[in-house]
């Protein structure tokens, strides 16, 4: 969570036999039809941003002036700076999809990190990106490009049914105004009906220091996640937006916890990397590797994960 807090035609052919022959006869004259042609239909234009979406608009653009100007959001996924071995890669994997950034007290969403097991999509994962009515098409465009070819990328990794869809999708990807969210909360209601109300609260409170969130559904509570959401600013300049769907996509998938010690990693709460890394892909091959299974503990998947580790980069680098 980036700082970031964790959609028969068919064909007849008309034959005649046995037909008399016809002397043909010149067709009576008409008029010339007019096509039915329907008025286009200027779109509603945006609604105005409050002065709410507006301040944080300005407030990201010098974050993420800020970073870049720190060599941070990086977007090279990893070089000669920034090696791991194989125990490196198992015990990122131990920390990143081992343990859940948040936990429930009292009844409230609180950020403390504790284990989990294995969490992971049984079934087709079909994102569908929603944008709200403040968002720019241009921009909405943009990141529906970007979700498409991430859906590739995120496929290749995990070997696992990873699609964009334009409806009906299991993993729904959010982008909207500050004002849109805080309305969002029937919405969500209706995509997840089993959600609760401290989550839920949570998302529509989402603090300034919180870029983006997501939260996933098991249902049956045995590892295996059936429904997710995903919520960006739109107020988010073009880079940070791209790095909130990258980050909070991919722990929609079963990487839901940030650790400071991920490195090559987007699943770290510093800010280096912008975009999935050459790590992150691995910790992703890892996760739905055949040979582990949801629900398993970190007792039962640590041995297998240090031999998939080993086979995929080897000794030390």
């Amino acid at each position: 969570m980036r700082a970031r807090h964790p959609l028969l035609a068919a064909l007849v052919a008309l034959a005649l036999a046995g037909c008399d022959a016809v002397v043909p006869v010149d067709p009576v004259p008409r008029p010339p039809e007019r096509p039915n042609r329907a008025l286009p239909v200027a779109p509603a234009p945006a609604p105005a941003p409050s002065a709410d979406s507006l301040a944080l608009r300005a407030y990201y653009a010098r974050v993420q002036e800020s970073l870049l100007t720190q060599g941070l959001l990086r977007q090279d996924g990893g070089g000669p700076d920034t090696p791991f071995d194989a125990d490196r890669l198992a015990r990122t994997f131990a920390r990143v999809a081992l343990f859940q950034e948040y936990d429930t007290v009292s009844g409230r969403l609180i950020q403390r990190e504790t284990s989990s097991r294995l969490h992971r999509w049984a079934g087709p994962v079909r994102l569908e990106a929603r944008f709200g009515a403040g968002v720019d098409p241009a921009k909405a465009a943009r990141d529906r490009n970007a979700i498409v070819a991430l859906s590739g990328r995120l496929a290749r990794a995990t070997g696992h049914p990873i699609s964009a869809v334009s409806s009906g999708g299991n993993f729904t990807v959010f982008t909207v105004t500050e004002d849109e969210r805080r309305a969002l909360g029937p919405e969500l209601r209706r995509l997840v009906p089993g959600l609760s109300a401290s989550t839920l609260q949570s998302v529509l409170d989402l603090p300034r220091s919180s870029y983006c969130v997501v939260f996933a559904l098991d249902p049956t509570d045995t590892g295996r996640y059936t429904r997710a959401v995903a919520l960006v600013r739109a107020e988010h300049p073009d880079l940070l937006r791209l790095s909130c769907l990258h980050e909070e996509i991919a722990q929609g998938l079963g990487l839901s916890n940030d650790w400071p010690g991920a490195r090559p990693s987007i699943f770290n709460d510093d800010e280096e990397f912008a975009l999935l890394t050459t790590m992150d892909e691995l910790l992703l091959r890892i996760l739905y590797d055949p040979r582990l299974s949801p629900g398993m503990t970190a007792a039962t998947a640590m041995p297998v994960v240090e031999r998939i580790a080993a086979e995929l980069v080897g000794g030390p680098s």
